[in-house]
């Protein structure tokens, strides 16, 4: 092994901690540019559209999936954007400021998946001219990530919870993914 490998080795060992927090924080600023350009004016209004354009392609037992939510979506779109955009600015900030990590990774996984399913149609359709299959499920995959790195090396020193967590022991239960109490 060169001393370039066994310096590199040590340096990513040495700062593990700021690593992961920083791979959270660079996650939640995704998360809130994201939730924050859902209230741009006229997304809305395309927001049915997008739904249906998804569905075109895909296979016929879909149809109904896609169906019931450009109805549901295109009955009052407003609301669904504003929940849809609050939704990934609270996901956002939870990760920014390292708040309720458990529940909000937990939750990132749950949403990731729907938004991969409805408006991403599931990344199809699939076919010769296919190249990804949509970021939805790789930002459900990034969650589980963070979920086994916390899981894996403990409470991160560098979030709100942690703080909460000195003052309040019983806020672990909410915060870990591993705690002892």
């Amino acid at each position: 092994m060169t001393s370039i490998q066994v310096f590199l080795d040590n340096w990513f060992v040495r700062h593990l901690g700021s690593l992961k927090t920083t791979m959270r924080v660079i996650f939640g600023v995704v998360w809130a540019i994201d939730g924050a350009f859902k209230f741009q004016p006229g997304f809305a209004d395309s927001s049915a559209q997008m739904i249906s354009e998804a569905a075109q392609g895909q296979p016929s037992w879909l149809q109904p999936w896609f169906g019931f939510w450009s109805q549901t979506v295109g009955a009052n779109p407003g609301f669904f954007v504003t929940t849809i955009g609050v939704l990934e600015l609270a996901l956002g900030f939870a990760l920014l400021l390292g708040f309720m990590r458990k529940v909000a990774y937990t939750a990132g996984i749950f949403f990731s998946l729907i938004i991969w399913s409805v408006p991403e149609g599931f990344g199809g359709p699939y076919g010769p001219s296919s190249t990804d299959i949509g970021t939805g499920v790789i930002y459900a995959f990034v969650f589980l990530l963070l979920m086994i790195i916390n899981a894996a090396f403990g409470p991160s020193r560098w979030s709100l919870d942690y703080a909460i967590e000195t003052r309040w022991p019983a806020w672990k239960k909410v915060s870990e993914i591993r705690s002892a109490t």
